[in-house]
């Protein structure tokens, strides 16, 4: 039995899928928190973390993100007054 499985043969794993995006006008810290805040309260999301001057927006989720959930940070970051431009490439 691996060490993720419970004695009744049940597993507890979680995932941990990051996906990083771009949002442009994330200046400051302020701007960091905003967006953070806004794309951290969807559901789904697990984890944010928003890099000031690039940013980047990686988000941590237990499934990997659709065409749905990209939509929806979109639409999120959209509102909270900031552009986003899709997933940052490699």
């Amino acid at each position: 039995m691996s060490n993720c499985c419970a004695t009744d043969g049940s597993c507890h794993t979680t995932a941990e899928i990051r996906t990083t995006y771009k949002v442009d006008g994330v200046g400051s810290a302020h701007c960091q928190g905003v967006v953070a805040r806004a794309v951290g309260g969807l559901d789904g999301i697990t984890a944010v973390d928003v890099e000031i001057g690039t940013g980047l927006v990686t988000v941590t989720t237990a499934t990997e993100p659709d065409e749905a959930l990209d939509a929806l940070i979109a639409e999120t970051v959209d509102e909270a007054g900031y552009d986003f431009a899709g997933r940052a490439t490699a």
